[in-house]
């Protein structure tokens, strides 16, 4: 086996992974798995950027903007009430920074990005075990 099948074989694998854990998780993971998806995509445009791997840069940022307006679409604006509103105002204002950051090649906006995804994380990390069952990943996503 060459280093292109192992390598194939491999990616398969994770992708396996990934879809099984997506199908068999709760709402509220789901949420976390976007966030986490969002920054790793940040993390990898940042090397990108700094490698001057244009393309690949502008892909991972498309990527990234794409996960934060899957979550901002998720937003049950009726149930989700002032957090919901609040929520979907810094989502725009992170896809639009994101956007900005590809345009002028400015990694502290993707830093800036990264710091406000990761304090949306933590607040939902903190939801107790108990309680993340019950609640609704549309009304507060």
């Amino acid at each position: 086996m060459n280093y292109s099948s192992q390598a194939n074989g491999a990616h398969q694998y994770k992708k396996v992974g990934a879809q099984s854990g997506v199908a068999s998780a709760s709402p509220h993971r789901l949420i976390q798995m976007l966030l986490e998806g969002a920054l790793e995509k940040i993390n990898l445009a940042k090397g990108y950027m700094q490698r001057g791997e244009i393309a690949l840069k502008g892909n991972h940022i498309s990527w990234a903007i794409s996960i934060i307006d899957g979550l901002r679409m998720s937003l049950d604006q009726e149930a989700g009430g002032e957090i919901a509103d609040n929520l979907d105002a810094l989502y725009d204002y992170m896809g639009r920074r994101l956007a900005e950051a590809n345009m002028t090649n400015d990694p502290a906006l993707l830093e800036e990005v990264s710091g406000l995804l990761i304090e949306i994380k933590s607040a939902w990390d903190e939801i107790p075990k108990e309680l993340h069952n019950g609640v609704s990943a549309e009304t507060v996503g």
